[in-house]
């Protein structure tokens, strides 16, 4: 007996309005088809909901009541426009390459081929590279249906390649800032490919303007390709305002004796779902991944890992840390595997989160799956509310009560923010982190 499976009209408008869309999509007849086969993936298996285990504590079908338009011509902005929804982010020295509704603004931007990195349109190389299907392909995640919608519909993105052996100066930072009054759906690609024996950092910036509407959904998806014994410090800030829907996908894949260092801040958005998944395909490999995520009101910021070391003599690190407040939720979920032949792994794993308020939550699955008999691994949560006896300790010694919390969750936060590299980067992290607090420090006054 067949049964048929009842669709969300969120489902059912995201499969129809693919019909609409395709054509408009950039990309040769192979790279259409690799969006009609994502499609078909997504209609498959719908809307990800509790009933699926990887997403327990975050039921996307329940909160996509309906699909919003795609952006359409993206208004034009200025360097000004542009510094304004970067904040402290617009210090940082570094080659820009901006995005305004998930398109591609030259005028704003520096796409640089000087020897060492290249920079280019995901959409321009989708309709002049007959190999391009290639970065779109997300082979090893088919069972995921926000990857394949991102597939389906991304319409542009940044394609940086590092050339192997060079050592960037200034970080690659690339802007998706949103800027329409209405209401949109916007779906972005990137590409990373760092060559044998280079050092880059990558910075990911998604911000909004002022005057930009507060609804609105994003999908976007970054692939990472680090070579052997290449270094990179891949950094995203997710700064979005209002009460979208913000799901972000990190496809890493390490070489031999690769370095990578990366790190999610995350402050502002209605939900946001950061998920990273790691692969040791070289033996020596090494992650550290870190992040900070600040939510209040009601605002949802979940952080799903899966590190597959599927090579020997590999190591992993991940620290996770955030601050919650009024009705806010955090979600940690953390999958370490550790395939048969991986014999000398080394792996740790913590999540700590600082809770505010009693109405807060905070839910947190860490998990290790070892098949392999020589490794060292564990894993770590905690959560709790600030110390009174520190607060008090501060008190005696003339701090008033609210600087004292205030530096006591910024020391917090610190930990986290203090694994990026980059000083002009982990200072503005730090800049915005207080901006934060501030926040919060004038509404407790002012109640």
């Amino acid at each position: 007996m067949n049964v048929a499976v009842l669709k969300t009209k969120a489902e059912q408008a995201l499969s129809e309005a693919f019909s609409a869309a395709a054509a408009k999509l950039p990309g040769s007849a192979d790279i259409r088809k690799l969006r009609l086969d994502a499609i078909g993936r997504f209609g498959a298996l719908g809307l990800p909901h509790r009933r699926v285990e990887a997403w327990k504590y975050t039921d996307l079908r329940n909160v996509l009541k309906e699909v919003l338009p795609a952006a359409k011509k993206a208004p034009t902005l200025t360097p000004a426009d542009v510094n304004a929804a970067l904040g402290p982010l617009a210090a940082v020295e570094a080659r820009r390459v901006v995005f305004v509704d998930g398109q591609y603004a030259p005028d704003l931007s520096d796409l640089v081929a000087d020897g060492e990195v290249s920079v280019a349109s995901l959409a321009t190389l989708l309709d002049s590279d007959t190999s391009a299907a290639e970065l779109l392909d997300a082979s090893g995640r088919d069972d995921d249906a926000v990857i394949a919608l991102n597939t389906a519909y991304a319409a542009d993105g940044a394609v940086v390649d590092i050339t192997p052996l060079a050592s960037l100066e200034k970080p690659v930072l690339l802007v998706f800032v949103r800027a329409s009054a209405d209401p949109v759906f916007v779906a972005t690609r990137n590409v990373v490919r760092v060559g044998e024996g280079a050092v880059a950092s990558v910075i990911e910036a998604y911000a909004t303007l002022p005057k930009a509407a507060q609804d609105f959904q994003i999908n976007t998806a970054t692939k990472v390709v680090v070579g052997k014994g290449a270094r990179l410090e891949h950094v995203k800030c997710t700064l979005e305002t209002g009460g979208g829907v913000h799901l972000a996908n990190w496809l890493t894949e390490l070489g031999p004796d690769a370095d990578y260092n990366g790190f999610h801040f995350t402050a502002g958005t209605g939900l946001a779902r950061n998920q990273v998944g790691v692969t040791f395909a070289g033996d020596g490999a090494k992650i550290d991944l870190s992040g900070a995520f600040l939510a209040r009101e009601g605002e949802h910021i979940d952080t799903t890992l899966i590190v597959d070391h599927a090579v020997p003599q590999c190591i992993s690190r991940e620290l996770f840390k955030g601050v919650l407040e009024d009705h806010a939720r955090g979600v940690f979920q953390g999958k370490v595997i550790v395939r048969p032949d991986a014999q000398k792994t080394d792996g740790k794993q913590m999540a700590q989160v600082l809770m505010l308020s009693p109405d807060c939550e905070f839910d947190s699955k860490p998990e290790l799956e070892i098949y392999a008999d020589d490794v060292v691994c564990g894993h770590g949560s905690t959560s709790a509310d600030l110390d009174e006896d520190l607060i008090f300790y501060c008190r005696s010694r003339g701090i008033p009560e609210a600087e004292a919390r205030a530096l006591m969750i910024e020391s917090f936060i610190g930990e986290a923010i203090e694994k990026v590299r980059h000083e002009g980067l982990r200072e503005a992290l730090e800049a915005m982190a207080r901006s934060w607090l501030r926040k919060a420090d004038h509404k407790e006054r002012a109640a």
